[in-house]
């Protein structure tokens, strides 16, 4: 049981546990507190998206929908492993829930099987969505697991909680999936051996690969950027391929690299597949 943490203590925790984190909008004071209290708080809830691409996902979960309105979440766990906030207060996320599992995690100690949907979740638990179809199929890079770890660690360590305040939606509603691909068994492990040392500290801040000009992209060229541009695109739901991406410049990534344009809303001449500076910016690809 706690009070939950201001902004600036959330951000602090998840930044000293070495997560690369993102402000989305005026997240600090999005919430839907008119709705009802956020707290005491005794757990922390991770979901999947059901959806593809950062931007996409980082959006929906902002705003919500016409029959959930956002947030949806606290954070957005992207398959980079970066968290972007979209929330701090009361969000709509965890819905109704077993009171038996709450008050096992209140108390620390396994849970017991979910069968009652009766206890409000939104008040009680932190939650962080993470972006993944949710089929089964859909991959969990290893740097996006990390970042979960760290997230559910960051916000256990702040509170002075164990591995036992971090569950699965599936764990807390009836009939819920998420998250789907890994075991919530198998991150409280990741969790609980996290919490017994330190913390990994700050990251380093983000560099980008500057633009390199249209003309570099062109049939012969041959670049790691053109690879670490690929796979962002695959990042943000663009991508095109049936194989890769990889270092040769292609169609493939001239067909992905248009779908991103299109996204930024592009159209014309202005979608041809050819990078420009503004939607180059946009992507952030990282140094290689």
């Amino acid at each position: 049981m706690a009070t939950p943490l201001s902004a600036d203590k959330l951000l602090k925790a998840l930044r000293d546990e070495g997560l690369r984190v993102v402000e989305h909008r005026s997240w600090r004071t999005h919430n839907r507190n008119h709705k009802g209290a956020w707290g005491p708080v005794h757990g922390v809830m991770i979901h999947h998206t059901v959806t593809s691409g950062t931007q996409r996902s980082v959006d929906l979960c902002y705003d919500g929908h016409s029959t959930l309105p956002g947030p949806l979440c606290h954070g957005v766990i992207a398959k980079d492993g970066s968290v972007h906030m979209v929330g701090h207060g009361r969000a709509n996320h965890a819905g109704l829930g077993d009171d038996d599992v709450l008050r096992a995690v209140i108390d620390e100690r396994a849970l017991p099987a979910d069968n009652e949907a009766n206890t409000d979740g939104n008040r009680s638990f932190y939650g962080f969505e993470c972006v993944n179809l949710g089929d089964g199929k859909d991959p969990w890079p290893a740097a996006q697991l990390l970042a979960i770890e760290k997230a559910s660690a960051a916000v256990c360590r702040a509170h002075g909680w164990n591995h036992r305040s971090v569950i699965g939606h599936k764990e807390w509603q009836p009939g819920k999936v998420d998250p789907r691909g890994f075991t919530m068994d198998s991150m409280r492990g990741r969790v609980r051996t996290r919490l017994a040392g330190r913390p990994d500290g700050p990251p380093p801040p983000a560099t980008y690969e500057p633009f390199p000009g249209a003309a570099f992209f062109r049939v012969g060229r041959h670049s790691a950027v053109i690879t670490a541009m690929g796979k962002r695109l695959v990042a943000e739901g663009c991508g095109r391929y049936a194989v890769g991406p990889g270092p040769d410049w292609s169609e493939a990534d001239r067909a992905s690299y248009a779908a991103w344009q299109r996204k930024l809303g592009f159209t014309g001449s202005g979608a041809d597949g050819i990078p420009g500076k503004a939607s180059w910016d946009r992507l952030k690809v990282p140094n290689v």
